[in-house]
C-alpha cells in the first residue's frame, strides 16, 4: 500500500552521494502568513530519499557523505529558493535553474551545479 520512491537523479563521486530532485511549479516557493518557504512536502520527500541512502549504505559498510538537492526551475518570481542548510547531519540544498535559456546554457548551469557541489563536498572529507 505503500507508493514507489525514486529519485530523479543520484550523483556519485567517490563516497559522495548527491541525490537531485526536480521539481516544477508555477510558484517555486509555498506562502504561509506573508512568509516564503520551499514546499514542505518537497522537503520531506528529499530528505526521506538522502536517509534512505545513507542507511542503505550504512549497512553495507560503505563510507559516505549523502546530500540531498531540490531543484526548481526558475520562475518569475521576485523570490526563489536558493540555499544550502544542514538537517540532522545531512546537507539538503535548494537551487533554481533557468529553462527559458538555450539548451547550451542549461548545461552549463547543471555543470556548475554538480561541479560546485562535489567541489565543496571533497573538501569537507
Amino acid at each position: 500500500m505503500l507508493p514507489a520512491m525514486h529519485t530523479d537523479v543520484t550523483l556519485t563521486r567517490g563516497g559522495t552521494v548527491l541525490i537531485v530532485d526536480a521539481k516544477y511549479y508555477s510558484h517555486a516557493t509555498q506562502q504561509q502568513f506573508d512568509k516564503r518557504s520551499v514546499h514542505s512536502g518537497n522537503l520531506y520527500q528529499i530528505f526521506t530519499y538522502v536517509k534512505n541512502k545513507e542507511v542503505e549504505l550504512a549497512r553495507a559498510g560503505v563510507p559516505h557523505e549523502v546530500s540531498g538537492m531540490l531543484l526548481y526551475a526558475r520562475t518569475d518570481e521576485e523570490v526563489l529558493p536558493d540555499g544550502v542548510y544542514q538537517m540532522s547531519g545531512n546537507q539538503i540544498s535548494v537551487r533554481t535553474l533557468g529553462l527559458d535559456l538555450p539548451f547550451e546554457e542549461i548545461r552549463a548551469q547543471l555543470d556548475g551545479i554538480v561541479d560546485g557541489h562535489f567541489a565543496e563536498e571533497s573538501h569537507e572529507l
